[in-house]
Formats: structure tokens, sequence, C-alpha cells
């Protein structure tokens, strides 16, 4: 008989999907039949799997070491279960996942590099907030792939926040996504909690995300545009429509002009609705491509971006996150992720510096309240 524990960082989830997690070699059809012959129980009692787990839950499972042992390894061919909003994710069970298909290999020097320029914004005892830096998935596409969410488990067990052999029932995952080449805030939920709470603010849309971005050519003025964005899969692009077509998902950015030249411009975008390459493709389509975005932009240009500037990627970086007053227990978080030492450079040699932005080349601003917004700005100047 195998006895365990619901320590507070898994508490509030559902019995059964603990279950899956812990098990991910049983069928959810096996582990509810164990659950009515009541070979597996809580807190001593016959349950039947819908149940919100708390801290201190006994779970007791009544399986011979071997049979136990056989259902901790993955069924072959599982599908990681998550749900989404635009870009965020949150897994629920997930079976035999990406995350764990391999054993984990040596680092690259490429990777150990960027691993190394990954910055702790905020913490608190359900949530992350990291820098990530342009170069590093958010998640891994492929098995052998390093991740920003493969430096938050380390991350986790390094600092005594989970161990391994917890590993089995809840993972700590990163809540929201950015391509693999744009820098910035990502946040990630160390407990079920926490991820609870930040996929509830994605999806309901009470965090104000904000990035900055250079772009080719003149922006005259401070805009909100809608649209409509279909993706497509077979090039992995989106396309942007003025009206609604089959497929298309409504999305809406709104940008500031920070600073403008004839060749170019500095914005801050407010990303209102959140689908994947939304700012990218947005901006293009007005005629203000991003800096270094192949994928959408001007390929000779962005030659003139990289043989001068030494920049092959997307110049855009998600700088600010704010949580309005009233909204739970991130009411009125603040946080400001510096401009890049590389995107300052090439702000600097553009002309399109601003002051009232934070630079910094080895530490990050971390986490503060809007109350004391002001006295931060005034104490970076």
């Amino acid at each position: 008989m195998k006895e365990i524990t619901i320590t507070k960082r898994e508490e509030g989830q559902r019995f059964d999907r603990f279950l899956g997690k812990y098990l991910p070699g049983a069928s959810s059809g096996f582990l509810h039949k164990m659950l009515r012959k009541k070979n597996i129980k809580l807190n001593g009692k016959k349950a039947e799997g819908r149940e919100k787990l708390s801290a201190g839950d006994v779970i007791q499972i009544f399986f011979s070491d071997e049979t136990f042992e056989k259902f901790q390894k993955p069924q072959e061919g599982g599908k990681q279960d998550a749900f989404t909003d635009g870009k965020s994710m949150v897994q629920r069970t997930p079976g035999k996942q990406i995350e764990r298909t391999k054993q984990k290999k040596r680092l690259t020097k490429e990777e150990m590099n960027l691993r190394e320029q990954v910055k702790v914004l905020y913490s608190s005892e359900d949530i992350l907030v990291f820098h990530k830096p342009a170069g590093m998935l958010s998640q891994r596409a492929k098995a052998d792939d390093d991740s920003l969410n493969d430096y938050l488990i380390d991350y986790c067990i390094k600092n005594g926040i989970i161990s391994r052999e917890e590993l089995a029932a809840f993972r700590p995952s990163v809540a929201n996504r950015l391509d693999r080449n744009t820098s910035g805030i990502v946040l990630a939920g160390i407990s079920i909690r926490g991820l609870q709470t930040l996929s509830t603010m994605l999806r309901e849309r009470t965090l104000g995300k904000y990035y900055l971005c250079l772009v080719e050519g003149r922006v005259k003025e401070d805009a909100r545009i809608p649209g409509y964005l279909t993706k497509e899969e077979r090039n992995n692009k989106v396309a942007l429509h003025k009206e609604k077509v089959e497929g298309a998902s409504y999305i809406e950015t709104e940008y500031t002009v920070l600073k403008s030249t004839e060749r170019a411009s500095l914005l801050k975008i407010r990303l209102i609705t959140g689908k994947s390459h939304q700012i990218r493709g947005h901006l293009a389509s007005t005629g203000h491509p991003v800096f270094g975005d192949y994928k959408y932009g001007n390929r000779e240009f962005n030659n003139q971006i990289k043989w001068k500037e030494g920049i092959n990627y997307q110049l855009l970086h998600s700088y600010e996150l704010i949580v309005p007053e009233g909204a739970g227990e991130l009411s009125g978080l603040h946080i400001i992720d510096p401009v890049p030492e590389a995107f300052h450079q090439v702000q600097k040699n553009w002309n399109l510096e601003f002051s009232g932005l934070s630079y910094t080349k080895t530490s990050h601003q971390t986490a503060s309240r809007l109350d004391k917004r002001k006295n931060d700005r005034e104490g970076r100047k």
C-alpha cells in the first residue's frame, strides 16, 4: 500500500486528475474502476474522483509494488492534455509529455549561455515571473530541446521549491509563451493555485501586457487597430484580414508612438487580445514590420539590420506587466523587464532612445506596487 499526503502546492486540483498525473501509465477508466472498488481511497474513504484536494488530504493506493511501478511509467502514445488561451498554457493531465520523453541531455554551450541570461523578476509562494532571453524557447518543440520550462523545473528543485519525487504529482509550468526570439516577461505557476490564478487572469485579460518594438518606417500617430487573424499551419504564419473570414479570430492591438524618425519608429504595444504572432503580423499588415522579422518583414531591410547591427531576430520585447487594483492576490503588481542591451544598442544607432524607459545591462528591475510606481521611475533615472 502506498500513502500520499497532499501538499499545499498540489491542493486545488481534482482527485482523478491528480491520479492521472501520479500514475500516467494507468488509463482514466482503470483509475475510476479502482476508485469504485476502493483500491484507491481518499482520507480512508471511498471517493468518486471529482473531489477537490486540500493540503493534508491522504490518498491510499492498494497496489502491489510491481503494479505501482508499472503505472508510474507513462503510456505509449499518450498525449499532453492542456488548455490554452491565445499563447497561455496550463497543463492538466500530462500523460506522456514532451518534457518527459527523454533522459535529460547535456546542455549545449548555447543553451547554457541562454540559461545564464534568465532572471527572476518576481517570486511568491505560488508564482514566479522570469525574464526570458531572445533565442530561448518558452516550452520544448522537440524532445531534445531546452526551454524556459526546463529551466523552471531545475530552478524549483535547486531552490527547494519542489522535490524530484513531487514532480510525479505536480510539475511547475510556464503559463504564457513568447516566441523563441521574443525576449521579456514570462509567467510561471509553481503550485496548482498559481497556475489556476494565472490561467484565469490570462483568459479574462485582467493583465496589462505591454511590449516594445522597433518597426520600419515612420509611424505618425498612436492607434488601436482591430482585425481578424487566421493561422497558416503549413508555414507557421498568420494572415491578417480587415473583415471576418471563416476560421478567423478577432484581434485588437493598441500602440503608442514613443519616438519616430523618417526611417523607423519605437512603439509601445498594449496587447488587448493575445494570439500567436499577433503583434508581428498586425504591424506588418500596416506597412510597419518589426526590425529583424524575416517571417513578416522586408528581407532586404532585415539584411541591412543583420549586417549593420548583428541582429537576425525580431526586436520585440515583453517589457511591462500591470495587474490592476482589486484583482485578487496579485492586485497592484507592477513588473518591468528593462530593455535588453542588444535592443538598446540598435535604438541608439537609429536615434530611437527614449528617456522614459528602463535600460540595464546586468540587472533587472523587480516587482513593485502601483502606488510606488512614480518613486521607482525616479529611482531609475
